[in-house]
């Protein structure tokens, strides 16, 4: 490394990655923000003509869809950023990278979807009880520009990076395609039989499905966050192979986690009854661990075995 690299990034040579170790930099450079901007971009504009004219046909499908596509806006900016905070090198106090951005960004996304199920949850309870007079034609009209737009919203985002984040806000553009759906069928049912309660009954229905992908998009992300075991990752089966390479006696102090969504990371303490062996068996370990299970960051500490009966 030059001297003018590390006088412009004085813990540059400490982050750095030689021919030997793992190949993930802590850094995401593959992300495009490009399809996140021009969806937010749509989602926004047509979130506020939606809000407008939901109001004004006092349809509760309209502006619980509305309300949806503020929050999809809201979880494409949040995606927007976090991909963004994500490129960001490993720095001296962040040294493991930004990784963990797009994580953060999808769990405080599926928070706010809990809330948007709840609030909606609680309107159509009140509006089955008390049915209020709902414009159907201008619902139907506006409900399917929605859906034109949302199908565009996740053909874009499905054509994207795949990842925990642009998972999330796909999630959400499917909840609200699902609304626009609801939203149109409401319309439809309206106008032609006069049927209220049609509007608080579909967008329960709507609501429920959202919080069931919610669900899987906040346990994933929770997982992630609190360090978990990658999910395809089998921690027991690791330990057992650790222990079967020639020269190890046994492994402890094991722990396996994400550095950021799907490059799993292990560190551990090996024990070895030879210790001028352990560059052999070091190198047996890698091999084994990348593999087997896909484990390429792996940091790990030699230790002479403790002969039988003998107290450490």
């Amino acid at each position: 490394m030059s001297l003018e690299t590390r006088a412009a990034s004085p813990s540059a040579h400490l982050h750095e990655h030689r021919s030997d170790d793992a190949k993930y930099k802590h850094v995401s450079v593959q992300r495009s923000q490009k399809v996140l901007a021009w969806a937010l971009l749509l989602t926004l504009s047509f979130a506020v003509v939606e809000a407008v004219t939901g109001f004004m046909a006092n349809s509760l499908a309209l502006i619980s869809d509305a309300g949806h596509m503020v929050t999809d806006a809201a979880a494409l900016g949040l995606a927007l950023l976090a991909q963004m905070i994500s490129k960001r090198p490993p720095s001296a106090r962040h040294s493991f990278g930004f990784g963990r951005a797009e994580a953060l960004a999808a769990f405080v996304n599926s928070l706010v979807l809990l809330v948007l199920v709840a609030w909606i949850v609680y309107e159509a309870a009140q509006r089955f009880s008390t049915p209020e007079e709902v414009h159907g034609s201008t619902v139907f009209v506006v409900a399917g520009i929605g859906l034109l737009i949302n199908l565009v919203l996740a053909w874009m985002l499905s054509r994207g990076d795949s990842n925990m984040n642009t998972r999330a806000a796909l999630v959400n553009v499917m909840g609200d395609l699902l609304g626009s759906v609801a939203a149109l069928v409401s319309g439809a049912v309206i106008y032609y039989t006069g049927w209220m309660q049609i509007d608080p009954l579909l967008s329960l229905f709507v609501a429920l499905l959202i919080l069931r992908s919610t669900i899987g998009v906040l346990r994933e992300s929770y997982h992630f966050l609190m360090g978990g075991v990658p999910e395809p990752i089998d921690y027991l089966a690791v330990g057992a192979d650790l222990e079967h390479i020639d020269g190890v006696c046994s492994v402890h102090d094991l722990h396996v986690w994400d550095m950021s969504p799907g490059e799993p990371a292990l560190i551990g303490h090996v024990e070895i009854v030879e210790l001028q062996r352990w560059p052999e068996i070091l190198q047996a370990i890698k091999a084994m661990l990348l593999d087997k299970h896909g484990i390429d960051h792996i940091t790990l500490q030699a230790e002479v075995a403790q002969a039988p009966g003998r107290q450490p």
